[in-house]
């Protein structure tokens, strides 16, 4: 059956929709129906003549409002306001994979890099929400997962349980009265296929960074930014797992009790964190800092991800007597933009190319909170190449006052390490 709405549900929403006269079109902030992606006019097809209604009144528009931020008077207002939405929807879902995982609901991909359930119904709300608040033309999302491996043979089973996961987040949340169908999940998966690069608008999504994290049940993050002419204008985090207070610099455990932060951030706007329940949320800044000796430094909870030799050569260098906090995902941007550490330091093996969606999101959350996030050679980051970060060596981020000492030391730890010879 193409569309999931019951003729129960399509007979309460048209009555109530027959009982309230439609708001003026002039004064409407949505889109038209012609201009929403295939997936989700099929989705909704049953319940067509009154679906334009239907999201005239979404709730969301008016809670999201109702929470001011001093990105308010920004000119991304109302996207930051539809991503933090999207995210937090999307972090509700993951939750809820995270507690009751098995293993039916992990994937390997072509690169043998684990995929689950929850990266995927991730991607999917984000795009409908995303969809359904701010699109008003076409839309282009850079997101990392496809729905290949989901079209194969004996994808059945998980398919199916991405298609009741999703529906069942919705169903919860009420802001949207539709259902997807298995067809809509997988085209809502794939609306993320863009390639970027340096004109219009791109939003850019990981939709769970840090998946083996999220397996573990340690930290992971749901990451979205918006891409306007090949700059980042915008950036939420979504870390479930992360408390809302801080992390103890020597052992990444919590100083607090309340778990779940939202990061956010709009160029010049500054940066935010509120809970993912929606507390208010509360300016951020880096640690001010300008004695490396009193410096701690995040780094990949991985060793696959990261070099630690040469992170460990740095910090002695710059004289941090701190061990490093290891921590997975761009949560390491948030605890960073809100003063948990000093430092963060990112080196992958040779060979890796950087994506987009693995840093967007967290970079913009830095620089706004006043710190600097640059590649090896002390260069800003560009976003505007594509999929892909044509880059220096590796990544680095801290506050204006550590950078000049922090790269000087990057530097020298480099070239050390080039001269060692090579193992035959």
């Amino acid at each position: 059956m193409a569309a999931r709405v019951g003729l129960a549900q399509q007979a309460l929403l048209a009555s109530a929709l027959a009982r309230s006269p439609s708001p003026s079109p002039a004064r409407l902030p949505y889109p038209p129906l012609l201009r929403l992606p295939t997936y989700l006019r099929f989705a909704s097809a049953s319940a067509d003549a009154g679906f334009q209604n239907l999201r005239r009144r979404l709730p969301f528009a008016a809670r999201a409002m109702s929470q001011r931020s001093e990105a308010a008077g920004s000119p991304y207002a109302a996207e930051l306001a539809a991503a933090k939405k999207a995210v937090s929807l999307a972090a509700r879902l993951c939750q809820t994979v995270q507690q009751e995982i098995e293993q039916s609901d992990v994937q390997s991909k072509a690169d043998k890099s684990p995929v689950t359930v929850a990266d995927y119904g991730s991607q999917i709300l984000v795009s409908l929400v995303l969809n359904m608040e701010v699109t008003t033309g076409s839309f282009s999302m850079v997101a990392e997962e496809d729905s290949e491996d989901l079209r194969k043979d004996g994808a059945e089973e998980i398919l199916e349980r991405i298609t009741d996961l999703v529906n069942e987040t919705l169903a919860e949340d009420a802001s949207f009265n539709i259902l997807l169908s298995q067809e809509g999940i997988l085209s809502a998966i794939d609306s993320g296929k863009s390639e970027g690069g340096p004109s219009g608008r791109h939003w850019v999504l990981d939709p769970i960074d840090g998946t083996k994290g999220f397996l573990r049940g340690g930290q992971y993050a749901i990451a979205l930014a918006l891409l306007d002419e090949g700059k980042v204008v915008l950036g939420v985090l979504g870390c479930p797992n992360l408390p809302l207070s801080s992390i103890n610099k020597l052992n990444g455990s919590s100083s607090g009790d309340q778990v779940g932060a939202l990061f956010s951030a709009t160029i010049g706007c500054g940066a935010e964190v509120q809970s993912l329940d929606g507390s208010p949320p509360q300016k951020i800044s880096v640690c001010s800092t300008d004695n490396p000796v009193n410096a701690s430094f995040f780094e990949s909870y991985e060793g696959a991800h990261t070099m630690h030799d040469l992170t460990g050569s740095i910090a002695e260098k710059l004289g941090v007597q701190a061990p490093p906090v290891r921590i997975d995902s761009q949560a390491k941007y948030g605890a960073l933009a809100r003063g948990d550490g000093a430092i963060y330091l990112r080196f992958p093996y040779k060979g890796y190319r950087e994506k987009i969606w693995d840093h967007a999101a967290g970079a913009i959350v830095v620089t706004e909170a006043g710190g600097l996030v640059t590649d090896a050679s002390g260069n800003d980051l560009d976003f505007s190449k594509g999929r892909f970060l044509d880059l220096d060596t590796g990544i680095i981020a801290t506050n204006k006052q550590l950078m000049p000492s922090l790269l000087k030391a990057v530097q020298e730890a480099i070239k050390e390490k080039d001269q060692v010879p090579s193992p035959l």
